[in-house]
């Protein structure tokens, strides 16, 4: 089933966010239908930096390219900006479709962008972002576009929905408004939008948008639900106790009900049927 095909289900699709081949591995493991790239927590993990548009292009490609060498579910890339104008739209939607993407999100901020959830966002005009999306789609084979606006904290809810039905007209297969403020705005957004093309709603764990489970934005409406940097908090959180308790005791042993022994990890990445899978090449010898 391709991704299209799933976000026409009336499920909702839950995509939790990961940022790298274990990461997008154990969500396979939890049972997870698709995967979510988030720039801003390959920014968090490979730099310690915010999301401040530090990502490039390519760092992002070589991410997509290692998580699809790992699991085979569908991928969902942010491309942020599309890193420049619409002609850098296009070779970033051909880079991460080789690399493995299966949809690719574009936003209408400037460039540098910041986080959705971050206040003092710029807009580029609606014209433009238009402009983008029909670029995508020319360069595009197989992948989705998700057209995604943060005018909501700029403009207000009003222009907001205005841009993204300019954007389904463009011929956005998926539209995002990001930061939605209250479920009466979740409630529009869905009653102004919902019948030109499958939704996102995005979950950040103190972010703008109230918090709601996949049920509940089912309910209102919702075809897809992203936790784009929830790994990346729960990690972030594990490794500050972690390193915390080694360096107050010198030895992991307190620690050690709270993480995996080293035949434990090794289960999870599949070491034994690797080194098995390798026997079957090494001949007679």
């Amino acid at each position: 089933m391709t991704l299209g095909q799933r976000l026409a289900e009336p499920r909702i699709l839950v995509a939790p966010g990961v940022y790298d081949g274990l990461t997008a591995l154990v969500a396979s493991q939890a049972g997870a239908e698709a995967l979510y790239l988030s720039g801003a927590s390959i920014a968090y993990t490979r730099f310690g930096r915010p999301d401040l548009g530090l990502v490039s292009m390519s760092e992002v490609a070589e991410t997509v390219a290692v998580i699809r060498d790992r699991v085979g579910l569908p991928l969902i890339v942010d491309a942020d900006t599309g890193f420049g104008n619409a002609l850098n739209v296009q070779r970033t939607v051909r880079a991460f479709e080789r690399a493995g993407a299966d949809a690719i999100q574009l936003e209408d901020q400037t460039l540098p962008k910041r986080c959705g959830h971050l206040d003092g966002k710029v807009l580029v005009p609606a014209a433009e972002m238009v402009g983008k999306i029909r670029a995508a789609l020319d360069a595009r084979d197989r992948t989705l576009v998700i057209a995604r606006t943060d005018a909501v904290a700029v403009e207000g809810l009003g222009p907001a929905l205005d841009r993204a039905e300019a954007y389904a007209e463009a011929g956005a297969d998926v539209l995002f408004v990001e930061a939605l403020r209250s479920r009466e705005e979740m409630a529009e957004a869905v009653a102004r939008l919902g019948h030109r093309a499958p939704l996102m709603a995005n979950m950040v764990e103190g972010g703008k948008t109230p918090a709601a489970d996949a049920g509940e934005l089912e309910e209102l409406g919702f075809s897809l639900v992203i936790f784009p940097g929830g790994a990346v908090r729960a990690v972030a959180r594990q490794a500050q106790d972690y390193y915390a308790s080694l360096m107050a005791h010198g030895t992991n042993a307190p620690f050690a009900g709270r993480m995996h022994d080293f035949a434990g990890l090794n289960a999870v990445i599949g070491t034994p049927e690797m080194i098995e899978l390798g026997k079957r090449y090494e001949g007679d010898a």
